[in-house]
C-alpha cells in the first residue's frame, strides 16, 4: 500500500499574529526536487515578516515536486512542495 502524497507547508503557528494578506518569501530550497528527505529535515528556508525560518519535511520521503520556486512568494496555507512519503 502506498501512502498518499503530502503537501509541505509553512506551519500555521508561524503565521500567528500576521495579517492574512501578508505573503512569505521562499529564500532558498535546501534540497532539490527528487531528493530523499528524513522526517523533520529542513527542506527550505523562508522569510516571513523579516524573520527567517526553516521548513521541515513532515515525513520521510521523496520531494516529488517544488511548487513555489526560490524568490517567489506564497500565502498562508499554500503548499510549497509535494512529498511522496517513503
Amino acid at each position: 500500500m502506498s501512502l498518499a502524497p503530502m503537501n509541505i507547508t509553512l506551519k500555521d503557528e508561524a503565521w500567528e499574529g500576521v495579517d492574512a494578506q501578508v505573503q512569505a518569501l521562499v529564500d532558498q530550497w535546501l534540497v532539490p526536487e527528487g531528493a530523499q528527505v528524513q522526517a523533520g529535515q529542513a527542506v527550505a528556508r523562508v522569510i516571513l515578516v523579516k524573520s527567517s525560518m526553516d521548513i521541515a519535511a513532515p515525513a520521510a520521503g521523496l520531494v516529488e515536486r517544488i511548487l513555489v520556486p526560490t524568490g517567489e512568494t506564497f500565502g498562508r496555507g499554500q503548499p510549497l512542495a509535494v512529498l511522496k512519503p517513503a
